[in-house]
């Protein structure tokens, strides 16, 4: 994938944000505005050092079935991703078509995605609906809400469908140029103690209940990147796999890289989430 105009490969040095309890009940986050008197989340956290290295000029080395990830080219038809219409229509149907290509899957079920842009530099400051990169390792689904998520889209098909291989796969994209400030850290599967690591976090929606897995520190783990990760080109990031004999998932974060030059424009991501089936 690698070619002379593109950045020679370099590993970064930085620091992770990883979960650590707070308090004596099971995790929760309240995704919209808790109720008066509730904490949004009883998480806390746990910053260690890592290095996050580059995988550019070694793509091959990397792939959804092994380590949980893996970056293609993809050049899209949408630039800008403002419209809402557009992404759903048309750029839905290029990962509807990207995903059959590059897993073999029968179907593919986009159900959401979430762009990321205009953000402050902390939390705090974001306005309301602005979503800025998120900075704590996690996974966007535990192993039981990922089935749950079949049961909701797919309903009198999901236990059809549950039958054979079922898959989640987010596909992540920068907008308008290169990823300077703020990349996009996955960590490798077979590095990581699933019973040990993994922590499930009941996330808490007006209407429904779900759950993510939240990270513990592991010195083992490897961490990866594509550095200067340009819109054509694209990670497929592993959150879900039914098959036990492959990589299941691949926890992720957004990692500070110093060595980005100040004068960089802020990151710009879409992030289409989606469900791989190996059946019609």
């Amino acid at each position: 994938m690698a070619t002379a105009a593109e950045p020679t490969p370099h590993d970064v040095s930085t620091s992770l944000k990883y979960y650590a309890p707070k308090g004596d009940e099971a995790p929760f986050q309240y995704v919209l505005d808790p109720p008066a008197g509730t904490p949004k989340d009883n998480l806390g956290w746990d910053t260690r050092p890592a290095v996050i290295h580059d995988v550019r000029g070694s793509e091959d080395a990397v792939s959804l079935d092994t380590t949980g990830f893996q970056f293609v080219r993809h050049a899209s038809a949408e630039r800008d991703f403002r419209d809402e219409e557009r992404i759903t229509t048309v750029y839905y149907s290029e990962v509807e078509a990207l995903l059959k290509r590059e897993t073999g899957a029968k179907r593919v079920v986009v159900f959401g995605h979430t762009i990321r842009r205009n953000y402050a530099d902390s939390p705090e400051e974001n306005a309301s609906g602005v979503q800025g990169p998120a900075e704590a390792v996690h996974v966007d689904q535990t192993f039981d809400a990922s089935v749950a998520r079949v049961h909701r889209h797919l309903g009198a098909e999901a236990a059809r469908l549950l039958q054979s291989r079922v898959r989640i796969v987010n596909v992540w994209r920068p907008i308008e140029h290169a990823v300077a400030h703020k990349p996009l850290a996955l960590a490798d599967w077979r590095t990581l103690d699933v019973a040990r690591d993994l922590v499930s976090v009941r996330l808490i929606y007006p209407d429904r209940v779900g759950a993510l897995f939240a990270v513990r520190h592991n010195p083992a783990l490897r961490w990866h990147f594509l550095n200067g990760q340009t819109p054509d080109e694209v990670a497929l990031i592993k959150i879900y796999d039914s098959d036990v004999d492959k990589a299941r998932l691949a926890p992720h974060t957004a990692f500070l890289d110093e060595t980005s030059p100040a004068s960089a424009p802020k990151r710009q991501s879409v992030e289409v989430r989606a469900l791989v089936f190996d059946d019609e």
